[in-house]
């Protein structure tokens, strides 16, 4: 049973995980201090990724970081760098969808953050990065935390979105969720379900830590 597709898709979920964390919280944050209108349009602009089957992103990305497209063919020209079937670019198609989740997450527990705690602070002179950071964020950390943890989650059970711009390769761009699928198109579903067994193994372990530090804080 080859390693790979295991720590490829732990690699692609961690790192999608931390760039969707502080996007996320960013968008989170500005989309609230926006007018009413451009507030209600940029929320659903971000939240679509959502909504859309996965492999629809997925072509959405192959049409802005294609090899022939101008965003791919540019860095590929300036950089040397390949924006699909690569092992990275499944970690374009884990954040894009992985992002809504953290981003609604993060926006719900701010709207329920106490803004009288804000104001008292900014009476003692502190700086709104201050607040946001040693207030706000602690505030509202069960919030994030669900949202990260969901988002986690979601990265490492990525298909559709992966399988179109990643593609399969053994060794190269294999994750849990491909190589399943692979497995299973061959007609070898006893390491399938091996593989199944391995996904719902972490995903069930991480959400079970979650539970944990619910109840942790919550009591």
């Amino acid at each position: 049973m080859d390693g790979y597709p295991l720590l490829n898709s732990l690699r692609v979920a961690l790192i999608s995980c931390a760039v969707v964390f502080f996007t996320g919280i960013a968008a989170a944050y500005y989309t609230a201090r926006l007018p009413k209108l451009a507030r209600g349009f940029l929320d659903v602009v971000l939240t679509l990724p959502l909504v859309l089957p996965p492999t629809v992103v997925g072509y959405f990305l192959l049409r802005l970081m294609g090899p022939r497209r101008p965003l791919g063919l540019w860095i590929l020209e300036h950089f040397g760098v390949r924006m699909t079937m690569t092992w990275y670019s499944a970690v374009f198609a884990s954040v894009v969808v992985s992002f809504p989740l953290m981003y609604r997450t993060a926006r719900g527990a701010f709207e329920s953050f106490d803004r009288t705690l804000e104001e008292e602070a900014k009476t003692l002179g502190a700086s709104d990065t201050v607040i946001f950071w040693s207030i706000r964020v602690p505030c509202c950390s069960q919030g994030l935390m669900a949202g990260t943890v969901l988002s986690f989650a979601r990265a490492l059970g990525e298909y559709g979105a992966t399988s179109m711009i990643a593609g399969y390769t053994p060794g190269r761009t294999a994750t849990i969720s491909t190589t399943v699928y692979q497995l299973w198109r061959t007609g070898n579903d006893a390491l399938a379900m091996k593989w199944v067994l391995v996904n719902l193994a972490i995903s069930f372990t991480v959400l079970t830590a979650l539970n944990l530090l619910e109840r942790r804080q919550g009591g």
